[in-house]
């Protein structure tokens, strides 16, 4: 049996990345406060932000995947909040870095010694690990964290037949978009405007992209861009 585990599965990208998996005869684990309704799926209740929380979802998991040695373990959820550089609360910032690097990187030490060769680390990254935009400065820091992470963690385990890789999504139409723009249609038209199918990124493909990542090594250490040719100015 190999295992799928995927953080924030709940919603959005994580959900439609747990129905690819399952679909390529997966055991599927979602970990996140929220449930999968996803049939089949283990729910395993973990807030990324509660070091506590984490520790048992820990315990938890390692029980669940003795004696397995695929995993791919994805690390999709993420906080996204509006702050800039002269206004970013630190207490903020930690919650922020909480959860979209300190989460990361216990699960991945905790997980590595159990996982073999075929296994990966995969994370869901952003447009905005490579650049930035106004009004996003700790999701900003925290995805260009996670790729630091993701390259530093490809020559760590070199010869150790796990792979890893980073997926770039451009503007996808999930409820953590929809709300961090207001729920503005006019808004989300004008998002999705911008690349050169004039639309916004399904959550099945970038599911579709995590799914191919996890199934060829050949990419370790890759960024992939799926944004559909995203307009630059």
């Amino acid at each position: 049996m190999t295992i799928a585990i995927i953080t924030g599965a709940s919603v959005g990208i994580g959900e439609a990345t747990a129905r690819a998996f399952q679909d390529g005869g997966y055991e599927v684990v979602n970990l996140s406060r929220r449930l999968c309704d996803v049939p089949g799926v283990h729910n395993l209740p973990c807030d990324l932000a509660d070091p506590d929380s984490i520790g048992d979802a820990i315990d938890a998991l390692l029980s669940r995947v003795s004696g397995l040695s695929e995993i791919s373990l994805i690390h999709n959820a993420s906080q996204m909040r509006k702050d800039s550089a002269d206004d970013c609360d630190d207490l903020s910032l930690r919650s922020v870095l909480e959860t979209n690097v300190v989460a990361v990187n216990r699960l991945t030490r905790a997980l590595l010694p159990g996982m073999g060769p075929g296994s990966s680390v995969l994370y869901v990254g952003s447009t905005l690990a490579e650049k930035a935009v106004p009004g996003t400065f700790s999701y900003v820091v925290s995805k260009h964290a996670q790729l630091g992470m993701m390259r530093a963690t490809c020559q760590d385990l070199m010869g150790s037949g796990i792979h890893t890789a980073m997926i770039c999504p451009g503007f996808t139409d999930t409820q953590m978009l929809r709300n961090h723009l207001g729920n503005d249609e006019a808004l989300l038209q004008q998002i999705g405007s911008m690349n050169s199918f004039g639309r916004l990124i399904e959550p099945e493909e970038i599911a579709g992209v995590l799914y191919w990542a996890h199934r060829n090594p050949v990419i370790n250490g890759s960024v992939l861009h799926a944004n559909l040719g995203q307009r630059e100015s």
